[in-house]
């Protein structure tokens, strides 16, 4: 039986300068029915330090150490303990508004799944950018092929009821678009969402968090080592679909890929070229 409204789990890896600030954000909350699951994924700084110092503090938060094996690795550890109706997800460089949990439960109906409008901040300014979430994102066939095309949704915008993440485990092997699929996952029988058009999540972008919709060679790799894990859990018709779907929407970056790839030769470039050619353009020279 769940005794907490809210599972927080944090998955920390030598990023300490910003946690104080993360976990003060929860402490902040004006809603109180909450636990935050420290995950410290073997980080060489003092993020154990930082971490003793907030258990000492609240009870509410706990903490624990494993080795280094991914941010999905770390998010698994902190779902096998959490207790929570709700799930919420807070990577240790991102904060939330005071009022998310409030606002997120304050309709009285349970709905399984909440997101929240967010912020993108570099250097504590605003950062231009895409940031508006549309209610019509969150379905199946919209996280399925509007994915890193027109969207993505941070993951901790959401608010998830532990029972539409029953059975489901991030892939270790995946260090991006691991949330990709948890949307797909959580998304697949559609279920009812509640939107809050508020800004009640805030993303942190530095130098080193880039986005990976700003890098097609990024994209390209990594659609192709997600394609074939969809394809065992949904089967050839989606996989074959989205597939379709990306030859025809990367055409441009295919070509820009050929223009590169002739003119450096660079490691980066091959390999995103030879990603797409080998996955999709040759797939489906066979059919």
């Amino acid at each position: 039986m769940n005794n907490t409204a809210i599972s927080v789990i944090v998955p920390c890896y030598n990023q300490a300068s910003y946690l104080d600030e993360c976990l003060q954000s929860l402490m902040d909350q004006t809603f109180t029915d909450w636990e935050c699951i420290i995950v410290n994924d073997g980080s060489t700084d003092n993020t154990e330090e930082i971490a003793k110092r907030w258990i000492e503090k609240d009870s509410r938060f706990q903490y624990i150490s494993k080795e280094n094996g991914g941010i999905s690795s770390a998010r698994n550890a902190g779902l096998k303990l959490a207790s929570g109706e709700y799930i919420q997800f807070l990577d240790s460089d991102d904060t939330l508004h005071c009022e998310k949990f409030a606002k997120s439960l304050s309709d009285g109906k349970k709905y399984p799944l909440i997101i929240s409008q967010f912020t993108i901040y570099k250097n504590k300014t605003h950062y231009p950018g895409y940031n508006h979430i549309e209610k019509d994102f969150a379905t199946f066939e919209g996280i399925v092929f509007g994915w890193n095309l027109k969207f993505t949704i941070p993951i901790h915008c959401a608010l998830i009821s532990g029972k539409l993440l029953e059975g489901f485990m991030f892939d270790p092997n995946l260090s991006i678009n691991e949330d990709w699929l948890m949307w797909i996952y959580i998304t697949k029988n559609n279920p009812e969402v509640l939107l809050i058009n508020e800004p009640l999540a805030h993303y942190r972008k530095e130098d080193n968090k880039t986005s990976l919709s700003s890098d097609p060679y990024k994209v390209l790799r990594q659609r192709t080592t997600v394609l074939p894990i969809l394809k065992k859990l949904y089967g050839d018709d989606l996989h074959d679909r989205l597939a379709y779907h990306m030859i025809e929407n990367y055409t441009i970056q295919l070509s820009q890929l050929k223009t590169e790839f002739n003119k450096m030769k660079g490691g980066r470039v091959i390999a995103g070229y030879l990603a797409f050619k080998k996955y999709y353009y040759n797939l489906f020279q066979k059919k």
